[in-house]
């Protein structure tokens, strides 16, 4: 059985690092996005509420949704 402290000290040690450290950002880019969405969705929804209460216009409403996309977002 291996010692912690050459545990510490070997390649695998490494690599154990490299791939936990791989996965949490991997998790933290995941977790960003499902927020993002949840956030886009329920902006939809309310610019869907002000068109349908008639506090906006539908071409005003599709201008708001646009102006937060991204240039290659279609």
């Amino acid at each position: 059985m291996m010692a912690l402290g050459s545990f510490a000290e070997s390649e695998q040690f490494v690599w154990v690092l490299v791939i936990g450290a791989v996965t949490l950002i991997w998790l933290g880019k995941q977790v960003a996005s499902v927020i993002r969405g949840g956030q886009r969705e329920r902006t939809r929804r309310e610019i869907a509420a002000y068109i349908a209460e008639g506090s906006l216009t539908p071409e005003q409403g599709e201008r708001l949704m646009k102006a937060g996309e991204s240039p290659h977002h279609s």
